[in-house]
């Protein structure tokens, strides 16, 4: 019997297939808890790989130590990034009065063209704003139970994040040692080349993000400053953190700098900021991106808009951070194994197979 006999038909392949994805997909929904932290522990120790290894090797420290140094390391980049944040918030606290008082006006003009459009004069709409209030400070109790219970959450899952982090870094070599020895010896080649692409890749990634981060900050912050932005660093600082969202990250970074600026100045300025904002984000998606933050796994935008979504859908925001790491893993793999290649094409799409296809052409 042939092996072509052997195979199931197309449609019974299929539907294994689409098991085989709900059932990942459960199990990853209900996973949450253990895989979120445990896959941000994975890309954090392949960033911190470098420094472990140079303090490992050059400073002669023990792994433990020298995993230990890393994080810190890395735990006091976080901070002095949390710092210059806060320290520009606070400048918003110092000239809260003013802030007050553009608001009240703000609100005025909103009153009075809300009564002459709609014809609904000022006591009812402050009616209207009273009784909301009240129901807000009558749940306030527990408002602020839920924002307690969100801030110790985070900060618990950050500190599940560094534990993982270190681990990973710790027992790496075993960890290398039994992927191999699950695939087997012969297939040693296979395992290391996924291996060192994945941790290539991802450091080439997420490196670039950073990169291309300071840039977008430091461009936005420049615009902002030629304007005349009262808060023109903490407004590029804005757009900078949420630019590494893919997608997302711009509307929000839209939104906060145009209420921001509202607030702060007038209707003029804060189009001007939207028209800058929107500018960047285009100049940035059009070359900055693809310079820096481009490598060899190129993954087409369908597949990656659809891979934030289901991100969010998923894990939330840090659903949406990791889908862009994960899929380009799984491209790696795919790319690498010849029954899941059509899948690794997929993922990536035609720009990558012509350019192979040209450098055969160039070589005969």
């Amino acid at each position: 019997m042939t092996a072509k006999k052997l195979l199931a038909p197309f449609y019974e392949r299929l539907a294994l297939v689409l098991i085989g994805f709900l059932a990942l997909g459960y199990l990853i929904i209900i996973g949450k808890d253990l895989l979120d932290p445990m896959i941000f522990g994975f890309i954090f120790a392949i960033l911190l790989l470098p420094v472990s290894n140079f303090l490992e090797r050059k400073c002669r420290l023990p792994r433990s130590a020298s995993s230990l140094v890393a994080i810190l390391l890395l735990v006091a980049l976080v901070g002095g990034i949390l710092y210059l944040v806060g320290s520009q918030i606070s400048n918003v606290a110092n000239d809260w009065p003013m802030l007050k008082n553009q608001v009240t006006q703000s609100l005025k003009d909103l009153q009075e063209w809300i009564q002459g459009t709609f014809h609904i004069n000022a006591d009812k709409q402050m009616h209207y704003v009273h009784t909301t209030a009240d129901k807000i400070m009558a749940s306030g109790s527990d408002v602020l139970g839920t924002t307690f219970g969100a801030i110790s959450s985070l900060m618990l899952f950050y500190t599940f994040i560094m534990i993982f982090t270190f681990f990973i870094l710790l027992y790496r070599r075993l960890l290398l040692r039994f992927i191999i020895w699950v695939f087997r010896d012969e297939n040693e080649h296979v395992v290391m080349d996924i291996v060192q692409n994945i941790q290539s890749i991802l450091r080439q990634y997420i490196l670039g993000l950073l990169l291309e981060m300071v840039i977008v900050a430091a461009v936005a912050i420049t615009a902002f400053w030629i304007i005349g932005i009262k808060y023109a660093a903490l407004l590029g600082i804005i757009v900078g953190l949420f630019n590494i969202i893919p997608y997302i990250g711009i509307f929000t970074a839209l939104l906060l700098s145009a209420v921001i600026t509202f607030a702060t100045g007038n209707i003029k300025e804060t189009i001007i900021v939207i028209g800058s904002v929107v500018g960047i984000h285009a100049i940035d998606a059009n070359f900055l991106l693809p310079t820096i933050v481009g490598s060899k796994v190129r993954l087409n935008a369908l597949i990656s808009f659809i891979g934030i979504i289901l991100g969010e859908m998923i894990w939330g925001l840090s659903g949406m951070f990791l889908s862009i790491p994960v899929i380009a893993i799984f491209k790696i793999i795919f790319d690498r194994i010849e029954s899941l290649k059509p899948w690794g094409y997929l993922l990536g799409g035609d720009y990558e197979y012509k350019k192979k296809a040209a450098a055969e052409l160039k070589t005969e």
